[in-house]
């Protein structure tokens, strides 16, 4: 018999329901977590310093499809290249923070405990989905961090500040004193250093501001860098630095080494902590003394945290003209005050009128560094050092930034200005060969942003 016409037309006309294919089935964790064990110790370390990357990869791939199929895990070539990427970060890395350390728009990495991690984007903070797998996992970590650079962390020295083979600065907590878990906070710098044209295309500062203290280092003045953290004090400091000319010996003194200097001649020191009986620490201060010795024409400190500063004005008052460092201020006033504390902390009974004549011959100019709200890096002043009047240092403004409210995003506008007034300093900037643009220091706004 012949099928009906009118019923296999219907059957043409029916929707048609197949049968998908199976989906491969994913790892769960402790499934992958065994896979990544076994994985690690099926490669054969000892060989790794003789290969290149390419070839650890592909021999990682491959004996990560054996095990797959040794243990019946199904997984696509995704799955598969994600757990490639993990044992490669583990055994070589650093882990869970290579998936952030790639990143390149995150400028800090804040890590609460091993479930808890903030990342800084554009200046605004978010949660990470990264995690550690346990708190043994984040020490592990932690000590691959500062042993690579010859520092330790355990219990009977908790905290220590170190650094990533990129220069960016880590500090790190550990346990008892650090309550739900240790605490790491990384600050990352770009890996390309950020020249003036960034800063004045991010409209941080102005370029006639740039043009001012770019004549300032190159006609050897003493600058001091102030702000809080994360301010953009460091970075400012190594733009700034990119104007010494090349022919000059540096010396950088710092506690955990993050400048950048382009120049040839730069001669780098570290300060040490303590070993395991308390002994054998070197201090920033003691860099500073022995750095005189070094023939260096300028001395550039990191950062002036204590008695270290009296031996850098020492040095700005001794032939060392055109050096530099930073400090924690909200002011540029301020800033003279603290440098003022922190003389007086290096254990000589001065009277502060010498204190205070030290650092008015000393320190030139002091720039202000701030982080606004909304994330924005802004240089809200450059001042100059005049003087004394009587027992009181005299310093003016030449260039400010003034705030006049918040945009829709909740970033701080305003403009920059320069103040009218003429720097002291300009006749020894001509007097050095240095012409600067007429009208520089005219009274006027400079920017809008």
């Amino acid at each position: 018999s012949f099928p009906d016409p009118r019923l296999a037309a219907m059957e043409s006309f029916a929707p048609r329901t197949e049968t998908p294919a199976p989906a491969p089935r994913k790892v769960d964790d402790a499934a992958r977590c065994e896979l990544h064990r076994r994985l690690i110790g099926s490669l054969d370390l000892s060989t790794v310093g003789t290969r290149s990357d390419i070839e650890l990869r592909a021999e990682i791939r491959h004996a990560a499809e054996e095990l797959c199929r040794q243990s019946n895990q199904l997984m696509n070539s995704a799955e598969r290249e994600a757990l490639v990427s993990e044992v490669m970060d583990e055994t070589f890395g650093l882990g869970p923070l290579e998936q952030l350390l790639r990143d390149p728009t995150i400028s800090d990495i804040l890590i609460n405990g091993p479930k808890t991690i903030f990342c800084e984007r554009r200046g605004r903070l978010e949660k990470s989905d990264v995690t550690f797998a346990s708190e043994d996992h984040l020490l592990q970590i932690i000590q691959r961090i500062v042993s690579r650079v010859g520092r330790r962390v355990d219990a009977t020295s908790p905290m220590v500040d170190a650094r990533l083979a990129d220069g960016s600065r880590v500090n790190a907590i550990i346990p008892p004193l650090a309550l739900d878990g240790s605490l790491v906070s990384i600050r990352r710098f770009p890996d390309r250093p950020l020249k003036a044209d960034d800063l004045i295309a991010k409209k941080s500062v102005a370029a006639e501001m740039i043009e001012f203290l770019a004549a300032a280092v190159r006609s050897r003045l003493n600058v001091l860098i102030s702000g809080g953290t994360g301010s953009g004090k460091t970075t400012l400091l190594n733009m700034l630095s990119g104007y010494i000319p090349d022919h000059e010996r540096i010396a950088t003194i710092e506690d955990a080494a993050e400048l950048r200097l382009q120049q040839s001649h730069v001669v780098r020191m570290e300060t040490r902590p303590p070993n395991v009986e308390g002994q054998g620490a070197v201090t920033c201060r003691d860099l500073a003394r022995n750095a005189l010795r070094m023939r260096p024409d300028r001395l550039v400190v990191g950062e002036s945290r204590g008695p270290e500063a009296l031996d850098m004005l020492q040095a700005m008052n001794t032939g060392h003209d055109g050096s530099m460092t930073t400090l924690h201020a909200n002011d540029t006033r301020d800033a003279v005050s603290r440098l003022e504390m922190m003389v007086g902390m290096a254990g000589f009974d001065l009277p502060i009128w010498v204190i205070r004549r030290q650092i008015a011959s000393a320190v030139h100019l002091v720039v202000q560094a701030a982080r606004l709200t909304g994330g924005t890096r802004k240089v809200m002043k450059i001042s100059e050092i005049t003087g004394m009047e009587g027992e009181n240092i005299t310093m003016h403004d030449l260039f400010v930034f003034r705030q006049t409210g918040l945009n829709a995003e909740g970033i701080a506008t305003g403009s920059f200005v320069s103040t009218g007034i003429r720097p002291h300093c300009l006749e020894h900037i001509e007097s050095m060969g240095i012409r600067l643009s007429p009208g520089l220091f005219d009274r006027r706004t400079l920017v809008t942003c």
